[in-house]
């Protein structure tokens, strides 16, 4: 009679208590060396640094080459005078252009009546007094309409690294609170976690805008008419900063 050999073990009959490695590390820290994890969140209003006005230009007509002739002549309009302000206008640029033809509403025959134009630009300024100005200005050309202002900091502010800096003090601060109710200290830095910051999203830091009080550039007022400045008041900018951070901490003395 043949002997067989055992069966080998199925993986149901392997061991299932796997030593965890010993360098793995502990997700919640040991009672010798306990973790704390804590937020710090830091808000500050500050200044807003630029301001952007949208315009848009429009012309009608019943003829197409007369529309496109007018709707040239009023962007020419438009960008002459917000170039004439200088270093006030930190940015220009052009957006949407259209011409669209109106079909008559009466009748089976695709007829014309008229046809609309429209070019919008965007204008970013640093200077408010001047913007002031030129958004009368500019609301006093034919057929133009203006949106704005839109207050803003620029993405490499001070203010965000301000308040970056100041989320992290506060999760520290407030970590250490922690340590100390448990009658510990803190030890070490785990883990430091950004969630990133918001700027509306998103100036100077705290203080006067750039520019703020200091008169029109000489080019936009050289031959043009009096036309009252629209006193603006710059709306003021929240900045937000949350991190995630833990710690290691002595034995609490329970």
């Amino acid at each position: 009679m043949t002997d067989h050999p055992s069966p080998a073990h199925t993986p149901e009959d392997a061991p299932q208590d796997i030593p965890a490695n010993p360098h793995t590390p502990l997700p919640y820290g040991t009672p010798d060396t306990p973790r704390v994890a804590v937020r710090g969140e830091a808000r500050l209003e500050v200044e807003p640094e630029i301001a952007r006005i949208f315009v848009t230009v429009t012309a009608r007509g019943t003829d197409r080459t007369t529309t496109l002739t007018d709707l040239t002549h009023r962007n020419d309009q438009a960008l002459t005078l917000i170039k004439s302000y200088g270093d006030a206008v930190e940015k220009l640029e052009t957006g949407a252009f259209s011409i669209t033809p109106q079909l008559t509403d009466k009748g089976r025959s695709e007829r014309i009546r008229a046809y609309h134009g429209s070019v919008t630009l965007t204008a970013t300024l640093s200077d408010f007094t001047a913007l002031g100005e030129l958004t009368t200005r500019l609301g006093d050309l034919d057929l133009t309409r203006l949106a704005g202002p839109w207050w803003s900091l620029r993405p490499d502010s001070p203010a965000h690294r301000t308040a970056r800096t100041q989320a992290v003090r506060e999760a520290v601060q407030r970590a250490r609170e922690y340590a100390e109710a448990l009658g510990a200290r803190l030890d070490a830095l785990v883990e430091l976690a950004d969630l990133g910051a918001d700027a509306p999203t998103t100036p100077t830091a705290p203080g006067a805008p750039r520019g703020y009080g200091a008169p029109p550039p000489p080019a936009a007022l050289g031959g043009a008419p009096a036309t009252p400045a629209l006193d603006l008041q710059p709306q003021r900018q929240t900045v937000h900063a949350h991190v995630n951070a833990r710690f290691t901490m002595t034995r609490p003395a329970l």
